[in-house]
């Protein structure tokens, strides 16, 4: 028995849409994060702190000269307070940079 295809294309169209649904509920997974449409905040303290921001990990590795670094993917990244850069897939911002923290916006590319 064959299913008729108007039954399976709206199946199809069904999962797609929850998974759209999803989507933002799953886009951070760190205790951490708080996300709000296609981006996410994060406060990370102490070196070596880290967050997942749409499925991508990064890592808090410091400050140093009011820089801080961070590492996505494998590959460091650096910036100052109000500076942004691209990270793979994301957008990072650094707000706020402290001699121990950082406070990081990210959004999808």
């Amino acid at each position: 028995m064959s299913i008729p295809h108007r039954y399976a294309t709206r199946t199809l169209v069904g999962a797609a849409a929850g998974v759209l649904l999803l989507l933002p509920l799953t886009a951070c997974s760190s205790q951490n994060v708080s996300c709000s449409g296609q981006q996410c905040t994060a406060t990370l303290s102490g070196s070596g702190a880290e967050a997942t921001f749409f499925g991508t990990d990064l890592a808090f590795a410091g400050t140093q000269d009011g820089r801080a670094s961070v590492s996505v993917g494998g590959v460091s990244y650096s910036c100052g307070q109000g500076e942004s850069v691209t990270a793979g897939p994301l957008t990072l911002t650094c707000t706020t940079v402290t001699e121990d923290s950082l406070e990081i916006t990210a959004a999808l590319s």
